[in-house]
């Protein structure tokens, strides 16, 4: 007995090893922490399981068979986070770069299988050279059963990659398709084709970071939604993140203790909207205002400005906010802050997350490099996922709400529950000066008309009575009463209970 439980510790120790102190010393000098101590930094003290300790790879190709490291690349297994369950796979660099083989798939799509039938979120700690070239279509086949567990496990189990060195080719499109994407500045890349197959093949010389670093995908591509300064920090920050969401799509948020009183007044709103219409003000003072604790999770904070997007508590529970941001872009939709705001909309739904909207927007962003962009089509995918989605929806118009944005930014038309303004809205089909340029077309000339005719046209339209009288606006208040409104209205829908027609899926915009 004492020799077999000296040999189970020795392969213990061998695993826990990875690819070596020498390696490990290498990741350390990198700025990178090893897969274990990540693991041990993201979980609670001490409620780490780990599974499949001892797999190892079945290639006996290219001298293979000679190097065997318990585990594979790949440490997988369950704990939590605040005392909340959560399942880890950690990818470890210091074994054959982390590269993906048969048995390293079939470890990951394992704990994958496990998340489903218990319901709760995967986290993947990415870090990998990839495919495992000597394994050929057996690690490219490894791929694909992950791609597909990813997909089904879609809309069921919160998904989230941390990026936290290499990911590129076939490896990039897991991620892809989680909920969240996080990487680390300067040590994590993600593209399809390297910096060496891009220049055989366009003649562009570009550096890895360049071309798909965390600034590179946090701020131009969009892929990414948030970009950390270090392993330590990333983990941290994704401890406090998995806090806002529910451990599947059978779950409510999870409800955290708060002493902040529901009935809270923000006076300072009353004087946040200046009293020049053009004049840009900070959305994010209403979110934090409103906001329990003025506690907000921002998701994709350097992408797509125009429009803000991320996760607060009211009354203790998450609720998903969208607000256009008037400091960018006027608070303009244009191609990309469409996509970021469906995106984040279709997660909020398949998670029963309530989704609070706050308007400022006087419309589709014009131009030929949006038309040519396609902005019918990805503004067509913001109004599909607001007028799918069934969560509870409040929205609440601080200013402008023009034209079809109006329409799109959850109006009441597209099933909003509660749907406020403030005395300073304004709600029409564009606004004042050039309606009155339209309508008045043959008074162009006349700058006095011209100027009496706007006037006539904000008094009569540019304001919020109009909708209220029709009942598109269930009521107008006080900005400084925002926060207990938006907490009466989310008391008042959390049995809500609505279905869309049965079908097997919507065709979205793509």
């Amino acid at each position: 007995m004492k020799e077999i439980l000296e040999q189970l510790e020795d392969k213990r120790n061998r695993a826990r090893l990875g690819g070596g102190q020498k390696r490990i010393d290498a990741q350390h000098a990198k700025g990178k922490l090893t897969a274990r101590e990540r693991i041990d930094l993201l979980l609670d003290d001490d409620s780490f399981e780990e599974w499949d300790m001892f797999v190892e790879h079945r290639c006996t190709d290219f001298d293979m068979e000679q190097q065997h490291v318990p585990g594979d690349g790949v440490i997988i297994g369950y704990g939590t986070i605040n005392g909340r369950l959560v399942f880890v796979f950690s990818q470890d660099f210091t074994v054959f770069g982390g590269s993906l083989s048969e048995a390293h798939a079939e470890k990951i799509c394992k704990l994958m299988d496990q998340a489903m039938k218990v319901g709760a979120p995967v986290i993947g700690l990415n870090d990998s050279g990839g495919a495992r070239i000597q394994e050929g279509v057996a690690s490219l086949g490894g791929y694909a059963e992950v791609f597909q567990r990813n997909v089904m496990a879609s809309g069921v189990i919160p998904q989230i990659s941390m990026v936290m060195g290499p990911c590129a080719g076939g490896a990039v499109y897991s991620p892809a398709i989680t909920d969240f994407i996080f990487m680390v500045q300067d040590s994590s890349y993600m593209f399809v084709t390297g910096p060496d197959v891009v220049k055989t093949v366009t003649h562009e010389t570009v550096t890895a970071e360049e071309l798909g670093g965390a600034a590179t995908h946090s701020s131009k591509s969009g892929v990414a939604d948030l970009a950390f300064e270090n392993d330590v920090d990333a983990l941290e920050k994704l401890r406090h993140f998995i806090n806002y969401l529910p451990a599947n799509n059978r779950e409510k948020p999870p409800q955290w203790p708060t002493e902040d009183p529901a009935d809270r007044l923000e006076m300072s709103l009353d004087t946040l909207i200046p009293n020049d219409a053009n004049k840009p003000y900070d959305m994010k003072e209403v979110i934090l205002k409103v906001a329990d604790e003025g506690a907000f999770f921002e998701t994709q904070v350097s992408y797509a400005k125009n429009i803000i997007s991320g996760f607060i508590r009211i009354e203790g529970s998450t609720v998903g906010v969208i607000a256009n941001q008037p400091l960018v872009l006027a608070g303009c939709l244009d191609i990309d802050a469409s996509k970021k705001a469906a995106r984040f909309i279709r997660f909020c739904d398949a998670f029963n997350i309530p989704v609070l909207t706050f308007v400022d927007v006087p419309g589709f962003m014009p131009g030929t490099s949006q038309e040519h962009g396609g902005i019918i089509k990805h503004g067509a995918k913001l109004l599909y996922a607001y007028a799918e989605c069934t969560v509870p929806k409040i929205t609440v118009i601080t200013r402008k709400a023009y034209g079809g944005a109006y329409d799109v930014m959850a109006s009441k038309h597209l099933r909003g529950d509660a749907n406020l303004a403030w005395p300073t809205a304004e709600i029409a089909v564009m606004g004042p000066k050039g309606a009155v340029e339209i309508i008045f077309r043959k008074d162009s000339g006349d700058a006095e008309k011209i100027a009496a005719r706007t006037e006539e046209y904000r008094k009569k339209f540019a304001n919020p009575f109009i909708a209220s009288k029709r009942g598109y606006i269930d009521d107008v208040i006080m900005p400084h009463s925002t926060r207990k409104r938006v907490a009466r209205s989310l008391a008042m829908l959390r049995n809500k209970n609505i279905e869309n027609p049965w079908r097997k899926h919507g065709n979205i915009p793509l």
